[in-house]
C-alpha cells in the first residue's frame, strides 16, 4: 500500500508529493518549468536533509514562512 502526503501545491503543474512505499520515500517534484523529477529515498533522515538543501534560504523564491511551512509538512512524515 503506497501512502501519499502532499506537501505543497500551487497549481496543477507546480506542486511536490511524497510517497511512502514500504521502506521507500518517494519525492516527486513536478514544475511547469522542469517537468516530473523523483528523488528516491531509503530513510527519512536522507529525505529531510535533501528538502532542507533543496529548500534553502539561499535557493528559495518564497518567504521564510512559506519554506518554514515546507520543511515541517517533509518533518510531519
Amino acid at each position: 500500500m503506497i501512502k501519499k502526503h502532499q506537501i505543497y501545491k500551487t497549481d496543477k503543474w507546480n506542486m511536490l508529493n511524497v510517497e511512502i512505499n514500504g521502506k521507500q520515500l518517494i519525492v516527486r517534484e513536478i514544475s511547469d518549468q522542469w517537468g516530473e523529477e523523483c528523488h528516491t529515498f531509503l530513510s527519512r533522515p536522507a529525505m529531510i536533509q535533501w528538502a532542507e538543501n533543496r529548500f534553502s534560504e539561499e535557493q528559495f523564491n518564497g518567504t521564510e514562512e512559506e519554506r518554514q511551512r515546507i520543511l515541517q509538512s517533509f518533518r510531519e512524515i
